[in-house]
């Protein structure tokens, strides 16, 4: 037992395919891209990949769907078999497929196929719904939520991820998950919506009164998500913007919300978990990075974790810029500093002092701040991707480490007395110094509190 309780997901599933390759010339018949050496992957959609997701956490799931025997069904049921228990409904139809082809890792177009819709339910999949500890409705609008409705009315689900085509989540509901889109389309109308945090707490309000759920989180991308009760909304910001592969980050923000209230977290700790992990899963590549079937379980990846964050950027053929000092006593030299660094490539990670390093550098009235506290205020600056602690003098060992592309010091110290710089040509690395703002020191900082006080 991994203490994590079991969930029951309902909804619609669906075959997802993959289809990757490179685009470097434009047919001959038609200005249109020829994709070549295209590699094929298919992975659960819809509410099997919702379902997918949790049983990789770890969790004992159910999934109750829509499943027949056709082709796509019968892959679906391949890739799901050793990682969950399916309840299958019967389909009028083919289950539905969708395949993207992307070229660079960017999709250039869909292809859709299947239109089948769960006929009705079954008393098996009514008892799995009826005696579940927690239950997920993933709605695609395929009829498996109205099939159940009576009985998912009778026993409010704990996290509904609706659809625009879908019918309304069950009164009761303790929350439901739109899209920023899909809550805009979904809120009763009084007026021409807004793209805005405005519009999304206006709708998050109007649809909790609308749906009689006990609260709505809408999705806000990269930004994080919006959480609602029907009245003062919480914002939980995304910890860092990745505009990758977004597919299938609703499903894994629904899919950890549930598990996490099935575990017994409040709302708003299942909000702030779901934002975390989809963000981590669009960091991570998104859909297209969904381990197959036959993988076994990883950790997810360590956001805070330096050296992974620096192997991943690499892996993407990115710029990984490191910067270095002691931040005693974080100022607007240093913010200025490090906001131009992070703008030279697509991660940034800060090399910190330990105490004793600082100590031995500075004196023993140093550091001001003690080492965890100043770890906590770089994290929190927008343009820091991770922070590395170093107990030497300098951080050469620790660069070695990470072997950034582009090391980064503050302006007030000359070629001497920078060793890290013939070490970054070991790799092809560059040092480069940037300019601090006049005026600005942690020791100028010090002397006039120390002034003050007098």
């Amino acid at each position: 037992m991994n203490g994590k309780a079991p969930l029951v997901v309902v909804g619609d599933a669906l075959l997802d395919r993959d289809l990757s390759g490179r685009a470097e010339r434009l047919a001959p018949d038609a200005p249109v891209p020829v994709v070549d050496d295209c590699a094929e992957r298919t992975r659960p959609g819809g509410a099997a990949l919702a379902a997918y997701l949790a049983a990789r956490d770890g969790r004992d799931v159910t999934l109750v769907a829509g499943v027949g025997d056709d082709p796509a069904s019968r892959a679906l049921r391949r890739l799901l078999e050793p990682w969950l228990t399916l309840v299958p409904l019967p389909l009028t139809g083919s289950l539905s497929e969708k395949t993207r082809i992307l070229a660079q890792g960017r999709p250039v177009v869909r292809l859709d196929r299947g239109a089948g819709r769960t006929r009705e339910a079954t008393d098996a999949a009514r008892e799995a719904v009826r005696t579940a500890p927690a239950v997920l409705v993933s709605d695609y609008g395929r009829g498996t939520a109205d099939a159940l409705r009576d009985v998912l009315a009778a026993r409010p689900p704990l996290v509904w991820d609706p659809h625009p085509r879908g019918g309304t989540p069950a009164p009761g509901t303790r929350l439901v998950t739109p899209a920023e889109k899909e809550a805009h389309g979904l809120a009763p109308r009084d007026g021409t919506p807004r793209r805005d945090l405005h519009a999304a707490a206006h709708s998050a309000a109007a649809l909790v009164r609308h749906w009689r759920a006990a609260a709505v989180a809408v999705t806000l991308g990269a930004r994080g998500a919006l959480l609602s009760y029907g009245e003062h909304p919480l914002l939980v910001p995304a910890p860092a913007a990745h505009h990758g592969d977004s597919c299938g980050a609703g499903d894994r923000f629904a899919a950890t919300a549930a598990g996490l209230l099935a575990d017994g977290a409040l709302v708003a700790e299942a909000v702030e978990g779901a934002v975390d992990a989809a963000s981590g899963f669009v960091a991570a590549g998104g859909a297209a990075a969904v381990p197959s079937a036959d993988a076994e379980p990883v950790p997810p990846p360590d956001e805070d974790d330096p050296h992974a964050l620096a192997a991943r950027v690499r892996t993407a053929h990115g710029t990984v810029v490191a910067a270095g000092g002691c931040f005693d006593l974080l100022h607007a030299g240093h913010v200025g500093l490090l906001q131009a660094a992070r703008r030279l490539g697509d991660c940034l990670v800060v090399c910190v002092n330990s105490d004793a390093s600082v100590r031995r550098r500075k004196g023993g009235g140093r550091p001001v701040t003690p080492l965890a506290d100043r770890v906590r205020v770089l994290r929190a600056l927008a343009c820091v991707d991770a922070v590395a602690v170093f107990d030497e003098d300098t951080p050469e060992r620790l660069l070695a480490d990470l072997r950034p592309d582009v090391w980064v010091k503050g302006g007030d110290y000359a070629a001497a007395d920078l060793p890290e710089a013939a070490l970054l040509q070991k790799w092809g690395g560059q040092a480069v110094l940037l300019p601090y703002l006049d005026g600005r020191s942690s020791t100028a900082l010090m002397e006039r509190a120390a002034e003050g006080a007098r």
